[in-house]
Order: C-alpha cells, then sequence, then structure tokens
C-alpha cells in the first residue's frame, strides 16, 4: 500500500479541479432527469447529493476534530457499520433537500466546496478524526474529497453522453491508497496492470462502460475507509 502521503499542492490542484469539472458538467445537462452510473438517481438526485456532501464536509472541517464524522468514526465500529450510517445520513439530507432546479443544487455545491478550498491550507495537518487508533488528518480528507468530486464528475459526464478523465489519475490512486483505501484498488496498481482512472472507477463499484451492463451498478455511497498502520513519528 502506498505509505508516501500525495503532495499538498496537487491534493489542492486536484480538488480544485473536481470542483471545477462538475460546475462545467452541470451546465451542459439538458434533462436533470436523465439516469446515472448511480444506481436509482437522476442527475437531479446527483446534483443534490453533491450539495449535501459538500456541506457535510465543510461541516466537518469547521468541527474537527470534533465533528459528527471524527465521533462517529470514534466508536471504532466495523467499516461496514460506517458504511451504513454514512449511507442513511446521505439519503435522510438528500431526501429533505427543498425543491430547487438542479443548476441551484450545483450552485449551492460550489459556494461549499469553495469555501472548503479556502480553509483546508491552514488546516492541512490538523486531525480530522481518529479511528481504532490511527490519526487521520484534514489533507488526508481533502484526498477523499478529489476522489468524491472527480468520481461524480465522471457520473455527470456520463449521464448526458460525454466522458470525463481527470488530469491526474495517479494522484487519485495516491489519495485513495493513503485516504480511503481499498483492497481490490490497490491489489490492481500494485501488480503494475491497467489504467490508474479505470482503476478508481472499477474500485469505487462504477463500470468503466457504462450505460454497458455490468454484473452491479454503482450506489455511489462514499468510499469505505480501511484501517492502516498508525504512521511513524517524523525522525
Amino acid at each position: 500500500m502506498e505509505r508516501t502521503p500525495p503532495d499538498r499542492e496537487r491534493v489542492l490542484e486536484c480538488y480544485q479541479a473536481g470542483v471545477r469539472a462538475i460546475r462545467d458538467l452541470a451546465a451542459r445537462v439538458p434533462d436533470w432527469a436523465a439516469p446515472t452510473p448511480c444506481a436509482e438517481w437522476q442527475l437531479m438526485d446527483l446534483a443534490g447529493h453533491l450539495r449535501c456532501v459538500a456541506e457535510s464536509y465543510l461541516e466537518y472541517l469547521q468541527d474537527a476534530p470534533d465533528s459528527r464524522l471524527a465521533k462517529l468514526f470514534a466508536q471504532d465500529a466495523a467499516s461496514a457499520v460506517l458504511i451504513r450510517q454514512q449511507a442513511r445520513q446521505n439519503a435522510a439530507e438528500l431526501a429533505v433537500l427543498p425543491p430547487e432546479p438542479g443548476e441551484g443544487r450545483i450552485t449551492a455545491f460550489t459556494v461549499s466546496a469553495g469555501a472548503y478550498a479556502d480553509l483546508m491550507p491552514d488546516m492541512w495537518e490538523r486531525t480530522h478524526l481518529v479511528y481504532r487508533g490511527t490519526k487521520y488528518t484534514v489533507g488526508d480528507h481533502a484526498g477523499a474529497a478529489c476522489l468524491e468530486w472527480h468520481l461524480h464528475a465522471w457520473d455527470f459526464a456520463r449521464a448526458i453522453g460525454a466522458d470525463y478523465r481527470p488530469k491526474d489519475p495517479e494522484l487519485l490512486v495516491s489519495a485513495w491508497h493513503w485516504g480511503v483505501p481499498h483492497l481490490p484498488l490497490a491489489a490492481v496498481r500494485e501488480a503494475g496492470r491497467g489504467d490508474a482512472w479505470e482503476a478508481v472507477l472499477r474500485a469505487s463499484g462504477r463500470s468503466p462502460a457504462w450505460p454497458e451492463p455490468e454484473p452491479e451498478q454503482a450506489p455511489c455511497a462514499q468510499p469505505r475507509r480501511r484501517t492502516r498502520q498508525p504512521r511513524r513519528p517524523p525522525d
């Protein structure tokens, strides 16, 4: 597994690129009722999810290390339990969003994601949460946010009949290993096989060939966390 955290400037650039990609792709949407690679979600739902996630990320950052997310992870529950709890939270937040056009949801997403970007450089090494004795910093979570934005940019692109590929897919592989590890991704990349972006798509449960069917379709839940060995103190 990757042992060196991603370079901060690369992460910040990747984060901003993901936000821009979502904004630009959303501006091209002809029909907000179009299906997406996320099972049972239309583009309107995806836009609402992005608004909710960006607002939650900003809240977690402002409240770190005592955020409700940190308190959830402090329970040291199994990864599967945390995934279900976060999925229920995501569904509940999406269900109570007020009626609004898709463009309005994307505007709200952009505002919250931009505020997050403004705050995180000065908080980079702050503890974001602790899970099973391992500290995850704001910088770690920034990598997770990069993954979230670029994966959903791809969802937007596929839903409007386009394609999308981030400029720095290797950064996303590193961010996954460091902040949100997932064994299938590690198996592909460590074996030296396959394309970095395709590995990220498949590890998230997505089919790179969508809308061509594959056995399972992505539920579009947040990427799963797996514990890693505690970091060694600096020499």
